[in-house]
């Protein structure tokens, strides 16, 4: 069933949905009255509700049923992405959601390639924040993970540590992801824990960056005998994650 988002609670009755909602619902799928879809509000709740009118390029709604969302994971994780080159964003923030991130941040490191500056990083978030919106309506989110950018490395890094389980992914040595997140209490995940999850752009991180995660307190992982695209290597630990602790 067709999902949208809403800031606000949703009313019993006289629902009002309009902008590029309204426009999806009416013009791309072109749903009629008696249609059904479902609203998710700020809380986590899916609303189904049926349409009941339509008023130019808005329409009206009333609410059948609620109950809660139950899709999202029992932990929160952030994906510090080093900035890649290309349309590999769309691929990451697309896959990223589906498997449960609550953001993912582009972060320029040493080796990342692409380095868009401030106007051109704000254009791309509110063009990522669409294909995050996308994909969360596709695969059932209750609510819409953030995107956003960061110019340097050090900033990222300020902001990972501050997790219960930053990850730091290199192919220069570490722990072997399994067995990390095997030794942590399963427990905990269900109780809200934060980790933090720092992919390098191609060419990986620079020494000096692994120094600095070092120093700063991150847990080393390896992600396997195969060196994995930056693409890959986010939505390789996202689906261990899920894997290891959504049983």
């Amino acid at each position: 069933m067709q999902r949208i988002f809403m800031d606000f609670p949703v009313p019993d009755d006289g629902i009002v949905v309009g902008g590029e909602d309204a426009y999806h619902l009416l013009r791309v799928l072109r749903m009629k009255p008696g249609a059904e879809f479902i609203i998710t509000d700020p809380d986590g709740r899916d609303h189904c509700c049926v349409i009941t009118g339509v008023e130019a390029d808005r329409l009206l709604a009333s609410k059948k049923s609620t109950r809660n969302n139950l899709s999202e994971p029992p932990y929160r994780v952030t994906l510090y992405q080093g900035m890649p080159k290309g349309d590999k964003t769309d691929t990451i923030v697309q896959k990223a959601v589906e498997l449960g991130a609550a953001q993912i941040v582009f972060v320029v490191t040493e080796r990342s390639v692409s380095r868009p500056d401030e106007q051109s990083a704000a254009k791309k978030t509110v063009r990522l924040s669409r294909i995050a919106a996308g994909a969360a309506a596709q695969c059932g989110r209750a609510g819409i993970p953030s995107v956003r950018f960061l110019p340097d490395f050090t900033s990222a890094l300020v902001e990972a540590v501050s997790a219960d389980l930053p990850l730091f992914c290199y192919e220069g040595g570490g722990t072997p992801l399994p067995d990390l997140l095997g030794s942590v209490n399963e427990g905990c995940f269900a109780q809200n824990l934060n980790l933090s999850v720092l992919i390098g752009p191609e060419g990986g991180f620079s020494e000096r960056e692994a120094r600095e995660a070092e120093d700063a307190g991150c847990r080393f992982c390896t992600l396997g005998p195969r060196i994995l695209r930056t693409e890959t290597a986010g939505i390789h630990v996202l689906s261990c994650l899920s894997y290891q602790f959504e049983k």
